[in-house]
């Protein structure tokens, strides 16, 4: 078996001998030969997408297509019409019918990439073709068949998805007949620097220059590492030095300032979710609490209020509710020097009725401003003023007859 796994290893150019590593690819070459649907996981940057290729080649359909899909990459709105085709008029701009992924990869293998991205609604359509390989297109009532290996990859937490309601569980189990996990590059200590040497030989073919070495202060510097970003981290590691390092001899130092600033193989700080009472996951849920707090303090103010307002005796009730004074008004130094002790006295407003207008002014009628009523208040005096006469009163008002005359017309002067 050993000697399979090391052919396919350099067949698809898989470099490392993790034995978590040699576990998985053993894994894909056993189930390549059945139909059985296989689900890939593994933190981003492993390399999950060389499982599916594996899988594909050593099967019985390796003469059909192999089509990826970015699940995550797609709209909700148009995923369904991608994977399974639609109709012609089946939505707008559906101009022509077209053939979705699912009948382009019959007799062939679909591997779909981020399947945890899938929104509710086509995880039902996945299922369907899971259980029996139908499925209906967008806009089309004919039920079509499919002869289709589907291999799934995510690098989420399947089982935390499924209890947030965002993945079926059935359709996790459907999936997961065969589960392959790929290990994090930080797992990998021995074959990090394999990785790096064969990164390093690959860009100073691709760039025409000689190879960046690492001498054995950067080699453990590089195992030291967490990765997060795993295998496609380090190749951009790899690209960066010998891009920009004129010396190819790299010291610790100097890969140092290739890396983010973090501190290596500290424990993390893992939340087991025992106490989750100050846990917030939204901002939503930190305004309910705070408002739920208020509700609660309005409604203690509104009982110590209603309980001064019925007693005499204020230090009574400040003794029975010291416990709800103290946690209103905070300390005992923030707390009020005394309560009221008298009820206030109604004000009487009936003997002041009618007199409740004195108050207001008498506005005064403010003059006009408008320059219509300005000229037409003009025109007339100037025309009472010369006895309707136009010509004279056009002459006082410094215009023409002829727009006096006009004028006129306008604002209906009857003379």
């Amino acid at each position: 078996m050993m000697d399979k796994i090391q052919s396919i290893k350099q067949r698809f150019e898989i470099i490392g001998n993790d034995p978590q590593l040699n576990r998985a690819i053993g894994k894909a070459i056993r189930v390549a030969p059945t139909d059985i649907s296989v689900l890939v996981t593994g933190e981003s940057g492993v390399g999950k997408e060389s499982i599916p290729r594996i899988i594909h080649q050593v099967s019985m359909r390796k003469h059909g297509k192999l089509i990826a899909v970015n699940c995550g990459a797609i709209p909700e709105g148009t995923i369904d019409s991608e994977l399974f085709g639609h109709e012609k008029g089946a939505f707008t701009g559906a101009t022509s019918a077209r053939s979705g992924y699912f009948e382009e990869a019959n007799e062939g293998t679909i591997f779909l990439d981020e399947v945890g991205e899938l929104p509710m609604t086509t995880q039902v359509r996945l299922l369907r073709v899971l259980e029996n390989g139908e499925f209906i297109k967008v806009g089309s009532s004919k039920v079509q068949k499919t002869n289709v290996r589907i291999v799934a990859a995510t690098n989420l937490n399947m089982p935390k998805a499924i209890q947030q309601g965002k993945f079926r569980e059935d359709l996790f189990y459907r999936l997961s007949t065969v589960e392959i996990v790929l290990p994090p590059l930080r797992e990998r200590n021995a074959d990090i620097h394999l990785l790096f040497r064969k990164f390093a030989a690959d860009f100073a073919q691709k760039y025409k220059m000689p190879t960046v070495r690492l001498d054995e202060q950067a080699q453990r510097f590089l195992e030291r590492q967490q990765w997060h970003g795993n295998i496609r981290q380090l190749r951009n590691v790899a690209e960066q030095l010998s891009v920009l390092e004129q010396d190819r001899a790299i010291s610790g130092e100097v890969l140092r300032s290739y890396l983010p600033d973090q501190d290596t193989r500290l424990p993390a700080v893992v939340n087991t979710g025992s106490d989750r009472s100050g846990d917030f996951s939204s901002e939503r849920e930190i305004l309910y609490k705070v408002l739920f707090d208020m509700k609660a303090d309005l409604n203690d103010l509104k009982k110590l209020t209603l309980e001064l307002m019925n007693s005499s005796n204020a230090d009574q009730v400040r003794t029975k509710n010291e416990g709800l004074i103290q946690k209103i008004y905070g300390s005992d130094q923030e707390q009020p020097e005394r309560l009221i002790t008298h009820k206030p006295e109604p004000t009487h407003y009936s003997q002041r009725i009618d007199d409740k207008y004195d108050f207001a002014e008498e506005a005064q009628e403010e003059e006009t401003l408008s320059l219509l009523d300005k000229e037409l208040e003009l025109i007339i005096k100037a025309l009472e003023r010369n006895k309707g006469k136009r010509k004279a009163a056009a002459d006082e008002l410094g215009i023409s007859e002829r727009t006096l005359y006009r004028k006129i017309k306008q604002f209906d002067i009857e003379l």
